[in-house]
């Protein structure tokens, strides 16, 4: 029954995880695309933008990242047995490069904060997109377990980056084609 209960409080701090994972780089977005408001326009942008940088992270998406790491850390303990599994092995892989991931995006945060960033919009709506690579890898090894062939999921990964770099491509002509501004 403890381990029901783990796996509840993990799917649901994964979700909030996942959740700040996926705004944080649309907020820096916003942010760099403030620049070409004006000075004074982005002075009052620029103070806005981070404190809801500062608000979404550390009040959701980090508590979320530990809860979910300490859910998962109970979950194993309840049942060893899953750590002798391959799949859950390839998984935790994953976890460990969202993890990282995190720690990244909370590295530009504070390249924000601190005005330092060089990223253009469109180089962040490529990281962006880095999260749902790793979501996608970690939910088809956990809902594909024994099936799952190494092969095939590098290949659709791998197909998944590429169409979705096709979008942000298609998104940049279409912004191009309004008349916006596109870096």
């Amino acid at each position: 029954m403890l381990y029901l209960y783990a796996k509840a409080v993990h799917i649901i701090f994964v979700i909030c995880w996942m959740v700040g994972l996926f705004y944080m780089p649309r907020l820096y977005i916003y942010h760099t695309e403030a620049k070409d408001k004006g000075k004074d326009a982005y002075a009052i942008l620029h103070q806005q933008f981070t404190l809801m940088e500062n608000r979404l992270w550390w009040v959701i998406t980090t508590p979320a990242m530990y809860m979910a790491i300490l859910s998962a850390m109970l979950m194993l303990y309840v049942n060893p047995g899953l750590l002798s599994m391959g799949w859950m092995h390839i998984k935790l892989l994953f976890v460990a490069g969202m993890v990282f991931y995190h720690f990244r995006t909370q590295r530009l945060m504070y390249k924000f904060r601190d005005q330092t960033s060089t990223l253009t919009s469109g180089r962040l709506r490529m990281w962006n997109e880095v999260a749902t690579l790793f979501m996608f890898a970690i939910v088809f090894a956990v809902v594909l377990k024994s099936a799952l062939n190494l092969v095939y999921g590098l290949v659709g990964l791998i197909g998944l980056a590429i169409v979705l770099m096709f979008l942000i491509k298609l998104y940049k002509n279409y912004r191009r084609r309004k008349g916006e501004k596109v870096d």
